[in-house]
């Protein structure tokens, strides 16, 4: 039997607020007691994690002095030195705290706007002392509820602002960092800003420095609006604007479940680690999961264990897949590689191409193959190949 054991050149990852969430959900209050971050950098760690990531307030309480602040990142420094995990990403929490009720970035308070705005530069100096190369974005509270309390089209200016803002003093800054915008169609708001990767991605054409600026997919999200995840990380890869990624487990158009990663739609999972693996994405493999509140601290530990050693499983059933002489015949003939071949040869006449004789009633007799291609994907999937 193969080890699925995780390994620092695996590039996992996980938010400190995957396994220091409580439990905490709109029926019931924290299942779980606080998990001090410093702990759960050293967990991780002996469980095979390579980095670790956290909001500002994971770690720093919200309205800390700069004393304070520093007391706080203390234990984390400490613990960073000692196990050697790094911190591929940082992020700011604009949306647990009621002054952000209504947003960050986008608030229709000015005061709000340019309170949130200091609190992320605030973080990007720390991103860049501890070696982040990606800051992600999330608005979960940039958006509204009813049409007539939200301007829309000030909003985006307002957002574009805020971005252009962080672009400009990470370049006057010198630092070496990245902004991923991570979309999410609604929860906690009841339709949130930019909530597709393509919103996200024709916002990013607006900006002023749109190279320095990409995308963090979450699969949650994705499948929280009928979208296909690995197909949203492919054009992503297409445009030169997968920056991060945030894997978990979600059943289909419902609530975020943040479910361990493998534990919700299996063939999408599948595929998602497909085009990870194959595609060109060079990222950590980021974990964005939550710990069901029926957990006590082994099964969170469990279930953090779990997301790696999923994405271990199904790695190896891809690389089964694709390295299965059958697969590659029937991707034959489905004629898969026909489509990497441009449609018009280079130099062809226009006039000589429209006078080209076809016959579709014959082509249309022609079946795809697809059924038995995707037949050997489920029998590698389903372990029987």
């Amino acid at each position: 039997m193969a080890d699925y054991t995780p390994t620092r050149e695996d590039r996992f990852s996980f938010g400190l607020w995957t396994v220091g969430w409580q439990g905490v959900d709109v029926f019931g209050g924290a299942a779980r007691p606080p998990l001090d971050p410093a702990e759960s950098v050293h967990r991780l760690s002996d469980l095979g994690a390579y980095g670790v990531t956290f909001h500002d307030d994971d770690v720093i309480p919200f309205g800390s002095s700069a004393a304070e602040k520093e007391a706080a990142l203390k234990p984390l420094r400490e613990a960073l030195a000692a196990t050697g995990l790094q911190v591929p990403m940082i992020t700011t929490n604009l949306f647990s705290h009621a002054v952000f009720r209504d947003g960050g970035f986008t608030n229709n308070d000015r005061d709000v706007r340019r309170f949130a705005l200091r609190k992320v530069l605030d973080n990007l100096d720390l991103a860049a002392e501890l070696g982040a190369r990606t800051f992600v974005c999330w608005g979960g509270r940039e958006g509204a509820e009813s049409g007539a309390a939200k301007d829309i089209k000030a909003a985006l200016d307002r957002y574009k602002e805020a971005v252009d803002t962080m672009t400009q003093y990470i370049v006057d800054s010198g630092y070496d960092l990245r902004i991923a915008i991570e979309p999410k169609p609604n929860e906690p708001r009841g339709d949130i800003l930019l909530p597709t990767l393509g919103h996200a991605l024709a916002f990013i054409t607006e900006l002023d420095r749109p190279e320095l600026v990409g995308l963090n997919p979450e699969v949650g999200h994705e499948e929280m609006a009928g979208l296909n995840y690995a197909h949203g990380l492919a054009q992503a890869l297409w445009h030169g604007k997968l920056f991060h990624i945030d894997l978990n487990g979600q059943h289909g158009p419902r609530f975020d479940q943040d479910l361990r990663f493998g534990a919700g739609n299996a063939r999408g999972a599948f595929w998602t680690v497909d085009i990870v693996e194959n595609g060109g994405y060079d990222g950590p493999r980021h974990f964005d999961f939550k710990p069901p509140r029926t957990e006590d601290f082994d099964g969170v530990w469990a279930s953090a264990a779990g997301c790696m050693r999923n994405y271990l499983i199904l790695r190896e059933k891809v690389r089964a897949f694709r390295e299965d002489p059958q697969v590659r015949e029937a991707l034959s003939a489905a004629r898969v590689d026909e489509l990497s071949q441009p449609t018009l040869t280079e130099g062809e006449s226009l006039a000589a191409f429209r006078a080209e004789e076809f016959d579709p009633e014959a082509a249309a007799k022609r079946g795809m193959a697809f059924e038995a291609l995707d037949q050997l994907a489920i029998e590698h999937l389903y372990g029987v190949r």
